[in-house]
């Protein structure tokens, strides 16, 4: 029966025919026979009384459930500090209660839209009545007669078309909608769903927009003008037509004066305002800050077991760690194309960055893409799986070697290695003999670290490395884990956490950027618990730092420092995989890096194509593109933040010489005569030592007698 009107035009079709049949009969001596009267009013009430039980059970098949379920309530993302900086929502509408709505607002409309809308019962047989006196008057039929509950109907189950069978359908859900919901019930849904055009559906969204207030705080004009906007939305709207729009307002107020909701003298003061629209900028929150709430959701599916559908409906109220001017350095750099790779036939070099506060874990800043964004779109940021070249050093290689009680000035092997038959290189193609740990880390020398992975054990290194939280699987047991070799890969987030340890004296906290989530009315829901672990110690951590400082200054990554403030960082290059389709291409990269931290914040950064092909792969390096972003998202972050150094750990004692120039001037930038007199002394120890090793290199030496005789005659006693 849900197709009850089109049943009913079908009878009426029947009927017509009938009736011309019954007009060939002879009806004068018909209709005087008892019988006929009889016949014809047992056939009147049986059509009527078939029609009106069609009718009703038409109606009662009719689901208008949708009423009676909970509006989604937006939910809202918080700063650190506490300022709502985005809105969530999987509706278009802000919903209210009636509570929330002032009582002259309610008359308002009520007067305007429905004024018989307390006694009808859902239809208004008298309106509709008039509204047809009213069209065959004026010829224009462009009175509908329709009460609020028919708008809600119409609104939120049917077309807009202009039909009998679609007013007979109206007519059918208002019955139903007024069977089933109180009449407070049915104007607070109405006052959510109407449309006050300029694209705002519901009261709260037309309040905020006209006027840039709540709904709460609408006077009697401003109430007055929104119930005026209803009628015609698009010719009554203050920003299109002011003058209509103030002529409208006034008859509102007149009606309401005549229905006796306010005074004459209440309705006279009223008139005499003048229209007062918001003039502030509106601040819009839906989609503000998108890259760092998108991954606020996925953390909040991913760890503490919210669905999209809660998150969107159910107005929660999300606290995170976000600093709004960190996230906004990001997002404007990533704006910025002078900044990236150009890319080819239309595709953008993608990219990802993680910035973290590695005093907390807090996630201060997070953009996972380039270009356009989309709704959780793919997350470079925290989704990404790439390989990490030698970024991974100093957590799979150098850090554990450290543990192990090597020194930075200890001296690495850089010659031609074949360790059962896996053959790394350096990416200048050129060998050295042997360098020191210092230079190797520096330049990114790649046969150092994988002749010294060798040495601690692969799995002394996976052990530092997945205690720093680098994910690893079992298919990774090879030497080339050194550089970064995995099976699957590391985000950005990944790497800019696992990095933390050595900014944080050794400390790990897990990233996180949720602090607590709770429902609209503060009820704690979920909480950020604190998590931590001590991946090294503190005075190896330093030395790490101190290495990595090295490497800005006067490695591979000049293009990331910040002038006088600290940085010390890594870069990391992917080559592309030596199969058939790259063949004949000398120098290209798949995947670039550049990990790097201050004394305040730590960040990681990647870039590459999403699919690298022949046609698309990267001509740069993580010292150049990488370092560049992260150069220039940290120098607006920390802008007009205090410079200060790295904090040193107690009792850290300095005994090698590859410190950067002036790291122990005092106060005033000046060494004194003892401190220039020892750094003389050791640099020249040191190149006496170099020497030492280059005379046996021309001894055309193996690497393993060089290790067995030289380490062990030259190094004897030296690790503590």
């Amino acid at each position: 029966m849900k197709n009850f009107p089109d049943i009913l035009g079908k009878c009426q079709t029947l009927l017509g025919k009938a009736l011309s049949k019954f007009r060939m009969l002879n009806l004068k001596s018909f209709y005087k026979k008892p019988k006929f009267w009889r016949n014809l009013i047992i056939l009147l009430l049986f059509v009527l009384l078939t029609g009106l039980g069609t009718g009703i059970y038409w109606i009662s098949t009719l689901d208008v459930s949708k009423l009676e379920s909970p509006l989604a309530k937006p939910t809202y993302i918080y700063d650190q500090a506490g300022n709502k900086i985005s809105q969530l929502s999987s509706s278009r509408i802000e919903p209210v209660t009636l509570e929330q709505v002032p009582q002259h607002t309610q008359e308002a409309i009520i007067a305007t839209e429905d004024k018989r809308f307390y006694i009808h019962q859902g239809v208004d047989i008298r309106s509709i009545l008039r509204a047809l006196v009213q069209d065959l008057k004026t010829q224009n039929f462009s009175e509908g007669g329709s009460t609020i509950s028919q708008q809600l109907a119409k609104n939120l189950f049917l077309t807009s078309d202009k039909t009998l069978s679609r007013k007979l359908k109206e007519a059918g859900y208002a019955i139903k909608i007024e069977a089933t919901l109180s009449k407070d019930e049915i104007l607070e849904s109405y006052l959510n769903h109407i449309y006050f055009g300029e694209g705002n559906w519901g009261l709260q969204e037309a309040a905020h927009y006209y006027f840039g207030k709540n709904t709460e705080e609408l006077n009697l004009e401003e109430s007055a003008l929104l119930a005026g906007i209803l009628k015609g939305p698009t010719i009554y709207s203050p920003l299109k037509n002011k003058e209509l729009a103030l002529q409208r307002r006034n008859l509102v107020l007149s009606m309401m004066a005549d229905q006796g909701y306010i005074t004459a003298k209440e309705a006279a003061q009223a008139t005499a305002a003048p229209i007062v629209l918001r003039t502030k900028p509106l601040d819009n929150l839906s989609g503000k800050y998108a890259p760092y709430v998108d991954y606020v959701i996925e953390e909040a599916i991913n760890r503490y077991g919210f669905t999209e559908d809660q998150i969107l409906t159910l107005g929660l109220q999300i606290y995170t760690q976000m600093d709004a001017k960190v996230q906004q350095a990001a997002e404007t750099v990533y704006k910025d194309d002078q900044f990236f790779p150009q890319g080819k036939d239309d595709l953008k070099v993608q990219s990802g960055i993680a910035i973290l506060d590695q005093h907390t874990g807090a996630i201060r800043g997070l953009v996972g893409y380039r270009g356009e964004s989309a709704f959780r779109q793919f997350n470079r940021a925290s989704q990404l799986k790439r390989q990490p070249g030698s970024i991974i050093k100093p957590l799979m290689v150098y850090g554990p070697a450290l543990e192990k009680g090597y020194r930075p000035d200890a001296l690495l092997y850089d010659g031609p290695l074949n360790l059962d038959g896996y053959t790394p290189k350096d990416w200048d193609g050129q060998t050295r003999g042997w360098v020191t740990m210092e230079e190797a880390i520096q330049q990114s020398w790649n046969i150092p670290a994988v002749w010294l992975f060798d040495q601690i054990g692969i799995e002394a290194g996976k052990a530092f490395a997945q205690k720093a939280g680098i994910p690893l699987t079992e298919k990774d047991a090879h030497l080339s884990l050194a550089l970064g070799g995995f099976a699957e890969g590391v985000s950005p987030l990944d790497i800019a956490q696992a990095y933390t340890a050595f900014a944080n004296q050794g400390l790990m906290h897990t990233a996180h950027a949720i602090i607590k989530i709770t429902t609209a009315d503060g009820h704690v829901l979920a909480q950020m618990q604190p998590e931590s672990v001590q991946v090294t110690d503190s005075h190896h951590a330093y030395t790490m730092t101190l290495l990595l400082q090295n490497v800005v200054q006067q490695g591979t990554a000049p293009k990331a420092a910040l002038g006088s403030r600290p940085v010390a960082g890594k870069t990391g290059s992917v080559e592309l995989p030596p199969t058939q389709e790259f063949a004949g291409i000398s120098k290209g990269q798949k995947d670039v890096w550049f990990v790097g931290y201050t004394p305040e914040l730590t960040a990681a950064i990647w870039m590459g194509y999403d699919q690298t092909d022949r046609e698309h792969y990267l001509t740069t390096s993580g010292g150049s593109g990488p370092a560049v972003v992260f150069h220039e998202v940290l120098s607006l972050a920390l802008k007009d933040t205090p410079i200060k150094p790295f904090e040193v750990p107690a009792g850290y004692v300095k005994d090698w010489n590859i410190w950067p120039e002036g790291w122990d001037d005092d106060e005033y930038g000046r060494d004194d005569d003892e401190n220039k007199k020892n750094k003389k002394n050791t640099k020249d120890k040191n190149q006496n030592n170099k020497n030492k090793n280059k005379d046996k290199k021309q001894g055309n030496q193996s690497p393993e007698y060089d290790y067995n005789e030289f380490w062990d005659n030259f190094f004897q006693g030296l690790w503590r």
